[in-house]
């Protein structure tokens, strides 16, 4: 405003002068004396410093009668210690310690396949049987053996304890028995393999042999048995956080396909660093009480790596940057009402989480930063605050 002022008045200045003095400027100058010249000149000098000396006159009433005409326009933010909890931004995969394939541990037939997919079992239930190619009936027979062997064990321990007999009829009988038991218990175990059992509580997610295939161990997958309940994630942390992200830290965990979100903690968090990416594993408990968590889902995980209780947050969008590469912001100083004077005040900062940023000097509780209006101010200048708003 003040330079359109400037320009209109100089304009009406020199349009006064020029009309009455055009012709004898030009006359001069065609008469080409130096010397008339250069007195028209001096003339001319004297008529400027009278004019600029009216315009600094005009200026200073005008910021008399009009004293917000050059003072700009600013809002505040008071800053207060608050708590701030960084997170470290992560992603990872669901997975289950209890999500298997079950091989059989006997050669032959699947005669019996007992479940179906999406059933819940137990652990310890009967899911299918093999034929045990005849091993049942040599059972039976072991079965008699072992149940005569007992019995003449049973009398020579009798004769024995009387002091009749030899010690080494004794012996014998003693050892026959404890042999065929021992055969007994081996083709139990050997029958026990012809039967498939869940090994822990889940649902069968797939039944993969079916019933009348020949299956062999470790090589022929029966089923896939998962358990939903046991859910954990895992993921890998840079090196630079092994000290701050330990067993209990806080971490949020986001699913976008499911678009659900769960607080847990870090259940454990790994003593080896991978040189090859220099990271370190860490797995994180979830709860699944709904069953919706699937294994090998996609997970967005925002782990607590550092909180301090009495932080000071500003936005990162009102901090400058000078040549030398101090960081500062600009403070309001000396208020009244609401004038106040800027100051510039150079800071040193921490972390950021999202839009704000951790101060770590420079700005203390209590104090107001200029929000709106920072980029556009100067050290010392005075200026109007518009509103003042408390930060979060």
């Amino acid at each position: 405003m003040r330079n359109l002022y400037t320009l209109l008045f100089v304009s009406a200045i020199l349009l006064s002068c020029g009309s009455g003095s055009k012709h004898s400027v030009e006359d001069i100058i065609a008469s080409q004396n130096l010397e008339s010249i250069r007195k028209k000149k001096s003339e001319l000098d004297l008529e400027a410093q009278d004019i600029s000396a009216q315009l600094k006159a005009l200026e200073a009433a005008i910021k008399k009668l009009s004293p917000q005409s050059k003072v700009p326009l600013i809002t505040t933010i008071k800053v207060h210690e608050t708590i701030f909890n960084h997170f470290v931004e992560l992603q990872g995969s669901v997975n289950t310690k209890q999500n298997i394939v079950i091989y059989p541990e006997f050669s032959g037939v699947l005669t019996k396949v007992y479940v179906k997919e999406g059933q819940n079992v137990t652990k310890g239930q009967l899911l299918a049987k093999i034929d045990d190619g005849g091993l049942s009936q040599q059972l039976s027979q072991l079965e008699i053996q072992a149940n005569l062997a007992e019995t003449t064990f049973e009398r020579q321990d009798r004769l024995w304890k009387q002091k009749i007999g030899s010690e080494i009829q004794y012996l014998q009988a003693k050892a026959s028995y404890e042999a065929q038991i021992q055969a007994r218990d081996q083709l139990k175990q050997q029958i026990a393999k012809t039967e498939v059992r869940a090994p822990f509580s889940g649902t069968i997610d797939d039944v993969i042999t079916e019933q009348g295939s020949v299956v062999a161990p470790g090589q022929s997958q029966l089923f896939r048995i998962v358990n939903l309940e046991h859910m954990y994630i895992e993921t890998d942390v840079p090196e630079r956080y092994v000290s701050h992200i330990i067993p209990g830290k806080a971490v949020k965990v986001n699913f976008p396909i499911l678009n659900k979100e769960v607080d847990t903690k870090v259940r454990q968090a790994g003593n080896y660093i991978n040189p090859a990416n220099r990271t370190f594993k860490v797995e994180v408990a979830v709860p699944n009480e709904d069953k919706s968590i699937k294994p090998n889902l996609t997970a967005k995980l925002s782990i607590n790596d550092y909180t301090n209780p009495k932080a000071i947050l500003i936005p990162q969008s009102i901090i400058s940057e000078n040549a030398q590469g101090q960081q500062y912001v600009y403070t309001t100083v000396n208020k009244s009402g609401n004038k106040a004077s800027v100051k510039r005040t150079f800071i040193e900062t921490g972390r950021t989480q999202g839009d704000v940023i951790e101060v770590l000097s420079g700005v203390e509780n209590g104090d107001e930063i200029i929000d709106e209006g920072a980029r556009s101010v100067k050290d010392g200048q005075e200026v109007k605050i518009l509103e003042i708003e408390a930060s979060n």
